[in-house]
């Protein structure tokens, strides 16, 4: 009889794979487990599962290893590393994190090490590029900032720069929604002589339902899973993922040493999710998309950013080639500036004032003062963020009831 887990979808893998309920008294979804420590089957179960831990063995195929400590792994991590893996297109392994920024962290320490430089794409999410200024620079890699969206200047810096270690990509960026051709910085670093640098992608704008990174040859995939993976605003995450397994090893040591595995509690929660990521991000992408087009003819809006709205022919072409659908995150250039700004945050009835994104409500918050208020000024202008933005995550609210609020908040202006 053939292997039915060879032939099976991602929607089918993702409520199947990893979880048997006989280990579960039958369940028929997983339970949760609170165990801090788990009881060995024998004293070698034990010294073969320090040793996997470790890294002083490998595992064999098929092989069932006791659990130990939950610092280290447990029930509920092992199940949702499992179910996730099938919606990121390419991926074999996955790796759970307390938070997006523990899975960016480890990722970073666990690829580079002082004298090394990192390039990054910007803007980036407000904290990845402070870990990077304020914790790795003083740590001794070097971090060189480039442009999102320049093709050539991406590459150009790829290909020149000094004992690079990683490159470090965020498309779309936040909150500019400016995106970073992954294929061509693939292509940068396979031109590099000597060690390969690893392309990772923050991916958490986008989502596994319209961006695939592996597929487009980078090595590791980030997501805060608090955002779309997780989709209600009410627990902390991160997930890495890639094609790879063997890239996940040092990653896993780290988070070990570190203690930023995910919760039991949030792990279950998160998993229970999983199977209705890409009907959410379907019904809030087709939301956004029907906004933006709408409120980019308001007299009050200078311009929408947005990926169906781009003029620019190359962002075009690599929204095209890269995307499979233009995603649930627009930002708005009010005229008016600042004022303008804060007063349309003031008069929105029911979007939410609120950082984050990716939940099923919609969410709005006004870049410059909250998510990206550390950078500087140069920072500022550097990345294309100004006073009159906006940034708006469209949840699955009816988008008509969304339309209606974003004008009568306009007229308030």
């Amino acid at each position: 009889m053939a292997d039915t887990k060879n032939v099976l979808r991602p929607p089918t893998e993702v409520l199947t794979r990893g979880f048997d309920p006989s280990l579960s008294v039958g369940s028929a979804r997983p339970a949760v487990f609170r165990s801090s420590t788990y009881v060995f089957s024998s004293p070698e179960a034990a010294e073969r599962a320090f040793d996997l831990m470790a890294g002083r063995a490998q595992l064999d195929a098929d092989e069932q290893v006791d659990l130990v400590y939950s610092r280290f792994n447990h029930p509920n991590s092992q199940i949702l590393e499992e179910q996730i893996v099938p919606l990121e297109t390419g991926a074999t392994s996955a790796l759970v994190f307390n938070t997006g920024m523990s899975a960016i962290m480890a990722a970073l320490m666990a690829y580079l090490k002082p004298g090394q430089s990192v390039v990054f794409t910007v803007p980036i999410y407000g904290g990845t590029q402070k870990l990077i200024q304020t914790f790795l620079e003083p740590w001794g890699v070097k971090g060189i900032p480039v442009m999102a969206g320049q093709t050539e200047a991406i590459a150009e810096t790829i290909r020149n720069a000094p004992d690079l270690g990683v490159v470090l990509i965020e498309t779309p960026a936040n909150p500019t929604v400016i995106m970073t051709d992954i294929r061509k910085a693939v292509d940068a670093v396979a031109e590099r002589s000597g060690p390969r640098p690893l392309v990772m992608v923050d991916n958490t704008m986008m989502g596994p339902a319209f961006q695939h990174p592996l597929m487009l040859g980078a090595d590791i995939v980030l997501y805060s899973a608090t955002k779309y993976l997780s989709g209600f605003s009410d627990l902390l995450g991160g997930v890495a993922l890639a094609a790879d397994a063997e890239l996940m090893k040092k990653m896993r040591s780290l988070r070990s040493l570190f203690g930023t595995i995910l919760q039991p509690d949030e792990c279950w929660m998160l998993d229970q999710r999983l199977p209705t990521v890409h009907l959410r991000m379907n019904k809030q992408s087709k939301n956004a998309q029907r906004i933006a087009e709408r409120l980019v003819r308001h007299p009050k809006v200078k311009r929408i950013l947005y990926p169906t709205l781009f003029e620019d022919a190359e962002q075009i072409r690599i929204r095209l080639a890269q995307c499979d659908y233009p995603g649930a995150m627009f930002t708005l250039e009010l005229k008016g500036g600042k004022p303008a700004a804060f007063d349309f945050l003031r008069n929105i009835r029911i979007a939410r004032n609120a950082v984050s994104l990716g939940g099923v409500e919609t969410l709005i918050c006004h870049p410059k003062t909250t998510t990206h208020s550390g950078f500087t000024e140069a920072e500022f202008a550097a990345a294309g963020i100004n006073e009159s933005q906006v940034r708006v995550s469209v949840g699955i609210e009816d988008w008509r009831d969304l339309l209606s609020d974003f004008e009568q908040a306009l007229e308030a202006v």
